[in-house]
Formats: C-alpha cells, sequence, structure tokens
C-alpha cells in the first residue's frame, strides 16, 4: 500500500476510534505512530522520528504562553472578576427589556478577555448569572440558550489559547490574530444582543424585567471592573505596541489576575495551590493533544495527503470562494462533534495547504489570519448547534429543571447570528482585517 493510500485510509481509522470515545489525543497519536511505522518500514528510522518529532513539537517557545493564559484564567475566576462583570453590565442594561440576558452576554465577552476558553467562560458566568436571570422571569430554554451562547465569546475576544495554537501551526503573528480576533468578537457580542432583543419581542413571556438602578451604583458598579480593563489593555495592548512577546504577555496578565484576586481576598494559599494543579492538569491534557496531533500530522506529510489533496483542489477549478465555504461547512458540521483544539489541531495542516493555494486578492499573511478566525467561529459555533453541543450541555447540566429540548429552540437564535455574522466577514475581508491594516 502506498504512502498516499496509508494517509486516506487513515481518517476513517481515525473517526472510528474517535466513535468508540477514545481520547482525541490517543486517537491521533495511535493513528500517527501506526502510519509512520507503516510509512517508513525500518525500526531504526521510525524510531528516530519518534524522537525528534517529540523534541521539535515541546522546544518550542512559543507553546510557553498555553500555561501561562490558563492560569490567567484560573486567577480571573477566584478573582470575583465575573460577578463583577455581571454586576456592572447588569446595572446598566437589566432594566431593558431582555437586559438581563444582554448583561450575561456583555459580562461573557469581558470574561472572555481575560480567559481565553469557551468551556471555562460559560460554566463560569453560568454559575454568576443564571439564578439571576431566573430571578426576574427568564424562562429557562433562554437562559441557558444565552449563556451557552456568551460562552462561545471566551475563545474569540483575545487573549485566545485556540488562536496561539493556530500561529503555531501556521507560522502567523500572535499579536497580529489577536489584534483581528477583535473587531469580529464585538461584533459577536452585538450580534447576540440583537438576537436576544428579536427574541424577547417575539416571545414577550420568556424574559421579566427588573427595576432600574440609580446612576450611582452603576457608576460604582462599573468602577468595579476595572482590574478586567487593566489586565486586558496590559496584555493585548502591551503584545501589539512590542511592549514585551506574547509569552511575556501572558505572564503578566497571569501576575495581573493573580494580584487581583490576593487583593480581593480570595486567594488563599489552598486556592492557590489548586488553580496551579489545575492549569497543570488542563497544560497536560493540551500538550498531549498537541503531540497526538504532531505525529499525525507528520505521518500525513510523509504521506503527501495534504499536497496531493491541494493539488487536486486546483485542478478542478473551484473557485476560491466555493473551496472556503465547502471548508467552513466543514468545520461547522464537525464542530458540533469535537472540541475547538482537537478540531484546529487535527484539521489546520490539511486544510490551510489548500487554501494558501487559492487566490482571494490579498497578502498571503493577511489570508492566512483572516481563514484563521473565519474558522475558529466557525468551529465555535459548533460548540452551541443542536443536537451536540458542548456548551448547550454545560449550562443545562447547570439547570435540571430545564428541557434540553427548550435550550435547543432557543439557541437557534444564536446559531442564526452566528451564521449572519461569517457570511459578513467571508464577503467583506476588510472587517476582519481592519486593526493589522
Amino acid at each position: 500500500m502506498s504512502g498516499l493510500e496509508l494517509g486516506f485510509w487513515s481518517f476513517p481509522v481515525l473517526l472510528l476510534m474517535i466513535f468508540l470515545r477514545a481520547p482525541i489525543g490517543l486517537a491521533m497519536m495511535l493513528c500517527g505512530i501506526g502510519g509512520l511505522w507503516l510509512a517508513i518500514g525500518s525500526p531504526a528510522m521510525f524510531m528516530s522520528k519518534l524522537k525528534s518529532e517529540t523534541y521539535t513539537t515541546f522546544s518550542s517557545y512559543s507553546l510557553t504562553i498555553i500555561p501561562m493564559f490558563l492560569l490567567m484564567g484560573q486567577f480571573a475566576t477566584l478573582s470575583g472578576m465575573s460577578q463583577s462583570l455581571f454586576k456592572a453590565a447588569e446595572s446598566w442594561l437589566g432594566h431593558r427589556k431582555g437586559g438581563v440576558a444582554m448583561a450575561a452576554v456583555g459580562a461573557c465577552a469581558g470574561f472572555g478577555a481575560i480567559c481565553g476558553s469557551s468551556l471555562a467562560t460559560a460554566a463560569t458566568m453560568g454559575r454568576v448569572a443564571l439564578p439571576e436571570m431566573r430571578r426576574y422571569g427568564y424562562s429557562g430554554g433562554f437562559s441557558t440558550a444565552t449563556l451557552a451562547a456568551g460562552g462561545t465569546l471566551g475563545i474569540l475576544i483575545p487573549p485566545s489559547v485556540i488562536l496561539v495554537i493556530y500561529a503555531i501551526l501556521t507560522e502567523q503573528n500572535i499579536a497580529k490574530l489577536f489584534l483581528a480576533a477583535f473587531v469580529p468578537g464585538v461584533l459577536a457580542a452585538l450580534g447576540y444582543i440583537i438576537a436576544i432583543s428579536i427574541y424577547v419581542r417575539v416571545n414577550p413571556g420568556s424574559a421579566g424585567t427588573r427595576p432600574p438602578v440609580p446612576h450611582a451604583e452603576r457608576w460604582r458598579a462599573l468602577i468595579d471592573v476595572w482590574p478586567v480593563l487593566i489586565v486586558f489593555f496590559l496584555v493585548v495592548g502591551g503584545i501589539y505596541l512590542g511592549w514585551f512577546t506574547p509569552t511575556e504577555g501572558a505572564a503578566v496578565g497571569a501576575a495581573g489576575t493573580g494580584i487581583a484576586a490576593l487583593l480581593s481576598g480570595n486567594l488563599t494559599w489552598r486556592v492557590f495551590k489548586e488553580s496551579i494543579v489545575a492549569t497543570a492538569t488542563a497544560t497536560a491534557m493540551i500538550f498531549f493533544i498537541v503531540l497526538g496531533a504532531a505525529f499525525y500530522n507528520s505521518f500525513l506529510a510523509l504521506s503527501q495527503v495534504p499536497q496531493e489533496l491541494s493539488a487536486w483542489v486546483v485542478g478542478q477549478g473551484f473557485a476560491p470562494m466555493t473551496v472556503l465555504v465547502m471548508i467552513l461547512a466543514f468545520y461547522l458540521v464537525f464542530g458540533c462533534l469535537m472540541d475547538s483544539l482537537s478540531m484546529i489541531l487535527l484539521t489546520i495542516p490539511i486544510f490551510f495547504p489548500v487554501i494558501s493555494v487559492l487566490d482571494f486578492g490579498m497578502p498571503a499573511d493577511q489570508m492566512a489570519i483572516w481563514f484563521g478566525i473565519l474558522v475558529l467561529i466557525v468551529v465555535e459555533v459548533g460548540l452551541i448547534t443542536p443536537p451536540v453541543g458542548m456548551n448547550l450541555f454545560i449550562i443545562n447540566a447547570m439547570d435540571r429543571q430545564t428541557p434540553m429540548a427548550e435550550t435547543y429552540r432557543a439557541v437557534l437564535w444564536f446559531v442564526g447570528s452566528d451564521i449572519v455574522r461569517v457570511a459578513i466577514l467571508v464577503a467583506f475581508p476588510a472587517i476582519t482585517l481592519f486593526l493589522i491594516r
């Protein structure tokens, strides 16, 4: 069997292992090691390849940014920033129709700016906002759908761990990717707020109202979120202005959120140790997936599958936008079944060479950034797309009284908002590239 045939046969084997509930990192590692063994043949060369691939993967300096951002998210959760963000947003928006839901989306956007994880944002804000929404008469399905959708902002609004992984895989500038994600992230939050506004008018019984908060209390609540603003502008602004590298910026962000947690009185020695252990556990999980993807992608490169696929697409004469839409549709479907990190690590080495040979009328580096933001958005849409959506299950687990079918019906409004946003960003790349240009 030729290397190309081995590469193509590896896909159904990998999907079968994932279907049988094997961890995605283990599945990719076994397929990669098995494929390398069959493709290389020589035991000595095979063992040398395993050694060099492991060293090459983890000797990347850029990977050190991941544990720092994860630690920053841990400290942000402990410091009470989520409560402060929600309280500030609720004091300004809560008296409007659907205002508490809008406040939850705004708080998710703010928390995502210092967390970098969709699942963590959804879980943290769910604990903070869900009781308040139920208190003011919001229906269960609408409440859970709102928080599940708001959680997706955690991975899009920089800093983002997934964008770091994408930058490493495609050799792009991390600071530019962070900057390019900012406008689509803001558009996502605004799109969700518009979806909420329409939903509560179509379904007036789904949301109650709360009395207005005096302006003095609103300003006091707004002042309480100063740690979030300082950390965000220090990290993202410092990286973009060249004050420090992305890795140094992540360390500064972790230190800043740690100090905020300490000043809030929530960072005890026991909690600090728990944060370190949780960060180490999450980092080990991510690095294991990265290693498994490295072996599998090394095998695919050896089998020439990405190169042959690129040549085939070019030979078919498809329009570049047609190819892009097909790839995004693939991500939308499989994003319902796999987490975003695994999807990026598994597919970018296959799809990025295909996109790179197509002419979208822009420089190669800008095309890579535009494509990365689109992929990130579509993968995150998968987290809230029925029937399988990880954010939906996380939030619904916090509210056992709400049937999953109600959450499904309500979340379709947010999925519709996402699809409209993706269509706009595909049609007008300048929106994504505005800040880096």
